[in-house]
């Protein structure tokens, strides 16, 4: 990271493909332009929208490994890599949000011949009994071996090892190069066109892409205060997402049927009661949008619009309250 401007937020993004598209995406949903100078080769880029933060384009891979040493303060990364290459991910990293694509499990899957194999209590009596027929223990092919050995460990399987996976891992009980597999999945399509199937508990993880924050970089005062713009943004397109944005006028209009809304449709009246123009603007979940509609027109409203909002801002900032929190206020 070296040649960076002093005091920068360094921000890890995946550096190809769809994931980069997608973490693109939501940053451009929260309001922030990723910007590469030099185009789609440079590693580096900038977010004009909020001064002081740096975009670093690494794989997926990489960004792990730089939030685990602290060479990053943000990353774009899947929970399976935290999990899988930070053992004791919840000490050093902070997961900030989940960012809705990325989506994969991984799982435990067996060749679907097991037939008597459908749990991982059934898999443990295969193991203790394939141990004791060929003097040797079942393998175990894998790219995930902290999480294999961590969830095998939880349901008291031991009888086993695993042979670390280079290439496809879904073709290794084909191959003869292992019995069973843990593996990486979205549909399951692959496991099943090559004759695997997933234990009804095998499910080890459901994984996502994260917005992640390093609790071992270097946090000052304006990596603080970067961090809290960038999420401030992040924050208020969440909460509009959560929202529609209610607007209506009438003479009647009084502190009562504001209080009644609120007690009735869990609204909000972000602007305060209403004007002496009679005025009122209020926020509702989309769920109940129809019914307070309904509710002020007969209390007298003349006319009731919804609308989208883009963005809520409001004094409070639970993703950055819950990364200051970890820090030390």
């Amino acid at each position: 990271m070296n040649g960076r401007p002093p005091n920068s937020l360094l921000v890890g993004v995946p550096s190809k493909g769809r994931l980069q598209e997608n973490a693109h995406a939501f940053f451009a949903r929260a309001g922030m332009t990723l910007v590469q100078p030099r185009g789609g080769r440079e590693y580096r880029g900038t977010v004009p929208e909020v001064p002081g933060v740096e975009i670093v384009y690494l794989s997926a891979a990489e960004i792990t490994s730089q939030l685990a040493q602290g060479g990053l303060h943000f990353g774009v990364t899947g929970e399976d890599l935290l999990r899988e290459m930070i053992p004791d991910a919840d000490k050093r990293v902070v997961l900030i949000d989940g960012l809705g694509f990325g989506h994969a499990n991984v799982v435990v899957a067996v060749p679907q011949a097991w037939i008597d194999v459908r749990t991982m209590h059934d898999l443990d009596d295969v193991a203790t009994a394939f141990h004791q027929k060929h003097d040797r223990r079942m393998r175990v092919a894998t790219k995930y071996v902290h999480l294999t050995r961590v969830f095998f460990a939880r349901h008291g399987i031991s009888d086993y090892r695993i042979v670390e996976s280079l290439g496809a891992t879904e073709g290794a009980p084909a191959t003869g190069a292992a019995e069973l597999i843990v593996d990486i999945t979205t549909t399951g399509a692959t496991l099943a066109a090559n004759g695997l199937k997933v234990l009804d508990d095998g499910i080890m993880l459901r994984s996502q892409a994260n917005l992640v924050a390093s609790l071992e970089a270097k946090w000052g005062e304006r990596e603080r205060a970067a961090a809290r713009a960038l999420l401030d943004r992040v924050c208020a397109e969440r909460q509009a997402r959560t929202m529609r944005e209610v607007r209506t006028r009438f003479p009647q209009a009084d502190a009562e049927l504001v209080a009644e809304a609120t007690g009735r449709f869990g609204v909000q009246a972000p602007l305060g009661g209403p004007t002496s123009s009679g005025m009122l603007t209020l926020l509702c979940a989309p769920d109940r949008v129809h019914e307070l509609a309904i509710f002020l027109r007969e209390a007298g409203a003349e006319t009731v619009m919804v609308a989208s909002p883009e963005f809520v801002f409001s004094s409070e900032n639970a993703l950055y309250d819950a990364l200051a929190k970890r820090l030390g206020r």
